[in-house]
């Protein structure tokens, strides 16, 4: 909820703070016949009004913590480790195996995101539509059981069949996280939260390359060794799914494992992301804004960049360490370090940008890291001495995983109404899904051992990605300017404060003025919250950068 600040000045975010939020809150609700909009507006007209504090706000936070929290990473874990079993079983002979030519395996990765592509009108229309819970456990089971079924493919047509059927159920996947992510935490807390699951990225290259060293060494007459990593994912990924069904609720409203107090405090924390929590009803009028929406196409830009450099490695990352002159199964134990390097990279760059408050800066940065390593791939030499330096900017290629994490979170926090939060995470996730198209198509095993078309690539794309995190603040700066302006024609203070980026300090310092020791109290039908506008039609809505 943003509220007046004390003093006055220019529109103020978190990243420049005149005032910071009451001790406790007191909520009106409006008659239900009143409320339009979201269902969390509803569910308070409901239950008449709550007051609470910053304990008990801390308190639910913890507890959607533990519930929601592992839930997520276990949902990104599997998905990541169902995608990414390709890649291990490349250096195991599935090429030779199911009679690959080079062309065909790089087919073999791009044509999950063709099903992907194809399927994200549809997802983002069901997770308007149905349970967030229920669609995402759902997709889990349906993956997991195709991946298991990878392992009766023996030849090129059953196999792209198949993973195009993956990427179709996996299209449900990251934009459900990040549709959850915006459902149950404030906008200060979600840069971490998504970095965490995004980080899964990283503790699948761990635990993949462990249990494909492991599952590697099972020699049978009767079946190859690729089909028995396909048969190992695919079985856990369904138990998972499973469990997932279970314990995942579909909205705070509707969290059996919290009392109804709990329940309203968890919805109420919420109103001041000006960004609603779940309406379940599709708006035409939010669709259409997202296609002419500008930060819709920056983000598209900038996901598309990132995904063409981190499909292509991810795709041949262990061949390129193989071709540095290592064997079959030291290239999987090196890749060991990738994930530590990249865990350590997507949840350091959070905490960066969570207490600088500044994504597009971090973004720049961290874009560096990946350039540095890219330049080193291409001008050492391969002459069996130099695999340390070669190993090295590999791993400094890694950071990259940090920055698609970031853009999921950075989009997510600038856009609000139901309908439009996800029409605009289903359009950075068709960028995703064509980068990761293209990005294996650069990448050629007759370019072996430099690969040069696909570095130089990666390389021009790591510097776009940076000038990009440069750019896209200054037009949010304008935006914000577009709505102080627009408050001030409505006779609202130009200078608000938008409480859902305080940080715990903040929310537990008292405000220096007349208001202290006084709950501030606002009537739903007043706050546009949660009134399922699209933030740039919500004067209210503060940009962040």
């Amino acid at each position: 909820m943003a509220s007046e600040s004390p003093k006055p000045g220019p529109a103020s975010t978190a990243e420049n703070v005149d005032a910071i939020a009451p001790a406790s809150r007191a909520f009106i609700a409006a008659p239900p016949e009143k409320v339009l909009g979201d269902k969390a507006a509803k569910f308070i007209a409901e239950h008449g009004e709550i007051v609470f504090d910053y304990e008990d706000e801390r308190a639910v936070l913890k507890r959607v913590d533990i519930r929601i929290l592992p839930l997520l990473l276990g949902a990104y874990f599997f998905q990541q480790l169902d995608k990414s079993s390709l890649s291990y079983v490349s250096i195991f002979g599935i090429i030779q195996d199911a009679n690959l030519t080079s062309q065909q395996y790089s087919w073999l990765s791009s044509i999950l995101y063709f099903g992907q592509l194809a399927f994200q009108p549809l997802a983002a229309f069901l997770l308007v539509r149905l349970p967030t819970g229920k669609v995402i456990g759902t997709a889990i089971v349906l993956w997991g059981a195709t991946q298991a079924l990878l392992a009766a493919c023996t030849g090129f047509k059953s196999l792209i069949a198949l993973r195009f059927l993956l990427g179709a159920f996996e299209s449900l996947i990251a934009p459900s996280c990040i549709a959850i992510t915006q459902m149950w935490w404030r906008r200060s807390e979600q840069t971490l939260r998504t970095s965490y699951w995004n980080a899964m990225n990283g503790v699948t290259q761990i635990v993949g390359s462990l249990l494909t060293y492991g599952l590697g060494h099972i020699m049978s007459h009767n079946i190859y060794r690729y089909q028995v990593i396909f048969i190992f994912c695919g079985v856990s990924t369904f138990i998972y799914g499973i469990t997932f069904l279970i314990l995942m609720p579909d909205s705070p409203m509707e969290a059996k494992y919290l009392s109804e107090r709990e329940q309203l405090i968890a919805v109420e924390r919420l109103r001041a992301n000006q960004m609603g929590v779940a309406s379940r009803k599709w708006r035409w009028d939010h669709a259409l804004e997202t296609l002419l929406d500008i930060k819709t196409w920056l983000w598209f830009l900038i996901m598309t960049s990132i995904s063409i450099a981190s499909g292509g490695i991810g795709t041949f990352g262990n061949l390129i360490v193989k071709d540095f002159g290592y064997s079959n199964f030291t290239s999987i134990l090196f890749n060991i370090p990738f994930g530590v390097i990249q865990f350590g990279c997507i949840v350091g760059s959070a905490a960066l940008a969570t207490k600088i408050r500044r994504k597009g800066l971090v973004i720049t940065l961290v874009s560096l890291l990946p350039i540095t390593g890219t330049i080193l791939m291409l001008t050492v030499p391969r002459n069996g001495h130099t695999k340390g330096a070669l190993l090295f900017g590999y791993y400094l290629v890694s950071c990259l995983g940090a920055v698609t994490p970031m853009i999921f979170t950075w989009q997510g926090q600038n856009t609000g109404g139901d309908t439009k939060k996800k029409t605009t995470t289903g359009v950075v996730i068709v960028g995703m899904c064509a980068g990761n198209i293209i990005g294996p198509q650069v990448f050629n095993t007759k370019d072996a051992p430099l690969y040069r078309p696909g570095l130089i690539s990666a390389l021009v794309q790591f510097v776009f990605v940076g000038a990009l995190g440069l750019l896209i603040p200054m037009y949010l700066m304008f935006l914000n300017k577009m709505h102080e302006r627009k408050r001030v024609e409505l006779g609202k203070r130009a200078d608000i404060v938008d409480e859902s980026m305080f940080n715990k300090t903040e929310m537990q310092r008292p405000q220096d003025s007349e208001l202290d020791q006084k709950e501030q109290v606002t009537s739903i039908e007043d706050d546009n919250g949660l009134q399922d506008r699209s933030d740039l039609k919500n004067e209210d809505f503060i940009y962040v950068y």
